[in-house]
C-alpha cells in the first residue's frame, strides 16, 4: 500500500461554523486537535453539564444539517487572543472573545437575529476546557482521502467540494476507498506522530450544503449509499504520540 501525503489542515474552532487552514498543527497524545470544536452554539436548552462534559446528539446545537444558513458565514479565531471575527460577503458582521462573557454575548446576539427562523431559545455559546463537540464524543482527528473523494464526484457526474467533509487532515497518495482498510492499524505521520485509526466515519445531511454557496444542492448520504452500498466517507483517529504535522508530511 503507498503512503499517503497530507495536503491540506484544517481546524473549525466552533462546531457548524467555517473551516479554518492550518500550515503546522500540533497534536498531543489522547487529545483532540487544538480548537478544534471547542465551542457550539447551543440552540435552545439542551441539558449540557460543564461539570460532567458528554457527547450530545448534534441537534442540541446549530450545526449544517439542519441549518444551511450558517455555511455563509466566514469566520476567523485568533488562538492567541481568543477571539472569533465572523463575516458575511468578505465584511465582519460579528465578533468577541470566546473565553470572555460579554464577547460570547456579542456573538450570541448576532446569532439571536441571524438566526432566529432556526431556534427553539436562544443561542448559548458552550465549551468546557479538553472537551471535543466532535459527532463520536471523543478526541479524535478526521483523515479524508481525496481519491475517494473524486470517486464520489465520478458517480455524481459533478465536482464536489472537499470541505463538504469537514475533516481535519486532507491526503493524497492512496487509492480511492483503501482508507477503510486501515481501521484498527497505526500511521506513522510525518516523523513523530503515531494515530491509530479507530473507525469510519458515516456521513449525514451536513453534506449536502455546498461549503461555499450555502445552498443544499446535494444528497451526499444517498448518494453513497446507492452506489457504494453504504454512507462512509473518511476515518477516524485517536492520537497514540504527539508532535508537530504539516502539508507535505507522510502518512505512513
Amino acid at each position: 500500500m503507498p503512503d499517503a501525503t497530507i495536503a491540506a489542515l484544517y481546524r473549525y474552532p466552533v462546531k457548524g461554523l467555517s473551516a479554518e487552514p492550518l500550515d503546522t498543527v500540533t497534536l498531543s497524545p489522547g487529545a483532540p486537535l487544538p480548537f478544534d470544536r471547542a465551542w457550539a452554539i447551543e440552540n435552545g436548552p439542551s441539558g449540557f453539564d460543564p461539570n460532567a462534559p458528554a457527547k450530545m446528539p448534534k441537534i442540541k446545537f446549530l450545526m449544517l444539517m439542519k441549518n444551511e444558513r450558517l455555511a455563509a458565514l466566514e469566520t476567523r479565531f485568533d488562538e492567541e487572543t481568543g477571539e472569533l471575527t465572523i463575516l458575511r460577503h468578505g465584511k465582519r458582521v460579528a465578533g468577541g472573545k470566546l473565553d470572555e462573557p460579554l464577547g460570547r454575548q456579542l456573538i450570541e446576539q448576532f446569532f439571536s437575529a441571524y438566526m432566529a427562523d432556526d431556534l427553539r431559545g436562544p443561542p448559548r455559546i458552550l465549551s468546557q476546557p479538553g472537551h471535543t463537540f466532535s459527532d463520536v464524543g471523543k478526541p479524535v482527528v478526521s483523515i479524508m482521502n481525496l481519491a475517494s473523494v473524486r470517486d464520489l464526484e465520478r458517480i455524481a457526474g459533478r465536482s464536489v467540494h472537499p470541505l463538504r467533509f469537514r475533516a481535519n487532515v486532507y491526503c493524497e497518495g492512496w487509492p480511492a476507498w483503501t482508507e477503510f482498510d486501515k481501521v484498527g492499524a497505526e500511521l506513522r505521520i510525518g516523523d513523530d506522530v503515531v494515530v491509530k485509526v479507530v473507525q469510519r466515519i458515516v456521513r449525514c445531511a451536513a453534506t449536502n450544503v455546498d461549503p461555499e454557496t450555502a445552498a443544499r444542492d446535494m444528497q451526499i448520504p444517498r448518494l453513497l449509499d446507492r452506489n457504494f452500498g453504504h454512507s462512509d466517507l473518511g476515518i477516524y483517529a485517536e492520537i497514540i504520540r504527539g508532535g508537530t504535522i504539516r502539508s507535505g508530511d507522510t502518512l505512513a
